[in-house]
C-alpha cells in the first residue's frame, strides 16, 4: 500500500552502486527506514531529496521486509547550514537529537516540528546558535519524558527567589531549601526560560531572548541535564564542542 508522508532525512547509508538507505523523521510515522532504489544514478530525481537535512515530499509503500521510497520531492534543503562549519556541526546535533527523541513507527508531529524550526533558524541565522541548542535539547527532552519538575520548589512550593537551584535529577528548588545535592544556582531569568521553553506552545517556543551570559548558563544546563538523564553518547555533540573549542 502506497502512502505519502513529507518527512526529514536523518541519516543516509549507500547500499551497492545505486541504492541507498535513509533514516525519515515524519510527522506519522515517526522515525521510519526505507530503500531509495537507483538515487545513486546520475539523472535520479530522488538523489537530493533524499539526501541528509532535506525536508522532502515523499511516497512510500511497504515491501515484504522494509519501506520503499518511490518517489519524492524537495521541500527545504536548509543550505544556510553549509555556509559555516559551526551551523552544520550544530545541524547534525540537531538531526541526531531528532532520531534519539521520536519514536519509531508512532506520530511525532511536534518532535519534527521543532527540528524543522530549529533547522530553518539556524540556517537563516534568525536565533543565537546557542540559544537555539538550548530550546531544541529542553524541548525534546521533554517531549521524550525527561521533562524537569519546574513548577516550583519541590520543597516548599515557592514559585520564584533571586536565585533557584537545581537538581539533575530534574528538581528546582528556592533559595531557602536547597540542598547541597542541588549545586546549579541558576539565575530567574535561565529558570524563566527554561520554563517557557518545557510549558509553551509549540507557535511561541522560540519568543524569547536572553543575554549571552544567561544564554550560555541556559546552555549549559540543559546540555548536562541531557547527557545525565539519558546517558546516551551524542556524537554530534562531541564533534560540534570541538569545533567551538576551535
Amino acid at each position: 500500500m502506497t502512502f505519502n508522508e513529507n518527512g526529514l532525512i536523518l541519516k543516509e547509508q549507500n547500499i551497492g552502486e545505486r541504492d541507498k538507505l535513509v533514516t525519515v523523521l515524519t510527522a506519522n510515522h515517526g522515525v521510519l527506514r526505507a530503500f531509495v532504489r537507483g538515487a545513486k544514478a546520475v539523472k535520479s530525481k530522488k538523489q537530493s531529496a533524499t539526501s541528509k537535512f532535506c525536508y522532502a515530499k515523499l511516497s512510500l509503500y511497504q515491501g515484504k521486509d522494509s519501506y520503499i521510497i518511490d518517489e519524492a520531492q524537495s521541500i527545504e534543503m536548509f543550505f544556510g547550514l553549509r555556509d559555516s562549519i559551526d551551523a552544520l556541526a550544530l545541524g547534525e546535533y540537531f538531526l541526531e537529537l531528532g532520531f534519539v527523541f521520536s519514536p519509531e513507527e508512532q506520530a511525532a508531529e511536534e518532535n519534527l516540528r521543532v527540528i524543522l524550526n530549529s533547522l530553518y533558524m539556524l540556517s537563516n541565522k534568525k536565533r543565537p546558535p546557542k540559544l537555539l541548542k538550548a530550546i531544541t535539547e529542553l524541548r525534546l527532552l521533554t517531549l521524550g519524558g525527561y521533562a524537569p519538575n519546574l513548577v516550583a520548589c519541590d520543597k516548599c512550593g515557592c514559585f520564584e527567589t533571586p536565585t533557584m537551584y537545581f537538581d539533575m535529577e530534574g528538581i528546582l528548588y528556592c533559595e531557602n531549601c536547597a540542598p547541597a545535592t542541588a549545586p546549579f544556582a541558576l539565575p530567574l531569568g535561565v529558570v524563566s526560560a527554561m520554563r517557557h521553553i518545557v510549558f509553551s506552545e509549540l507557535r511561541d517556543l522560540y519568543n524569547f531572548k536572553l543575554d549571552d551570559a544567561l544564554c550560555d548558563e541556559l546552555g549549559y544546563v540543559t546540555e548536562t541535564y541531557l547527557l545525565r538523564q539519558t546517558g546516551h553518547k551524542f556524537k554530534t555533540l562531541d564533534f560540534y564542542n570541538s569545533v567551538q573549542a576551535l
